[in-house]
């Protein structure tokens, strides 16, 4: 196994994972990026092989998600000016483009990919199981336990995201 392969940071693809239409997929951009190939190329690949991307492995986005995409991730900036709607691919389906790249970096990435995806679910599931016993324990134990279960159910809550101010703005001393 060559390690240059595993230069690509688990927190840079896991990043790339986005939540849509209820989804977690990445998007065609992303993992060429991660699968060291162009868009270009990775969809002429995809093109070639649509027999192996059913409608669970793949789907292309719409302008509106594209546009909604494009305004919440800096990284994807660069999709705004492109004239294709990008593709999304779930877990299986970014394995399958491994799988059809068929380059060693592709296949050495992708066992990166699917371990992220793993991960990113196990994360998730935990959350819910601590979220169930938390509720079970708030219907067995009085008022009084109220104020802690409530500080407890702020800190499970993801912290939204901070946003810089647009626009000139005034600094008075």
């Amino acid at each position: 196994m060559n390690s240059e392969y595993h230069l690509i940071p688990n927190e840079r693809i896991a990043r790339s994972i986005l939540l849509i239409r209820g989804e977690r997929v990445m998007l065609d951009a992303d993992l060429a990026a991660i699968y060291g190939a162009t868009t270009k190329s990775l969809n002429q690949a995809v093109k070639r092989n649509l027999d192996r991307f059913p409608p669970d492995f793949m789907f292309q986005l719409t302008a509106r998600e594209k546009a909604k995409v494009v305004t919440n991730c800096d990284h994807l900036a660069r999709l705004k000016f492109s004239p294709h709607l990008p593709y999304a691919f779930t877990e299986h389906g970014a394995l399958m483009l491994a799988n059809i790249l068929n380059s060693e970096r592709a296949a050495q990435t992708s066992v990166q990919v699917v371990r992220t995806f793993v991960r990113l679910r196990q994360m998730l599931d935990s959350n819910a199981d601590l979220a169930r016993k938390l509720a079970a324990l708030e219907e067995k134990y009085d008022a009084q336990f109220k104020v802690v279960f409530g500080a407890i159910r702020q800190l499970m809550a993801p912290e939204p995201p901070k946003r810089r101010a647009i626009g000139f703005h005034v600094r008075y001393r």
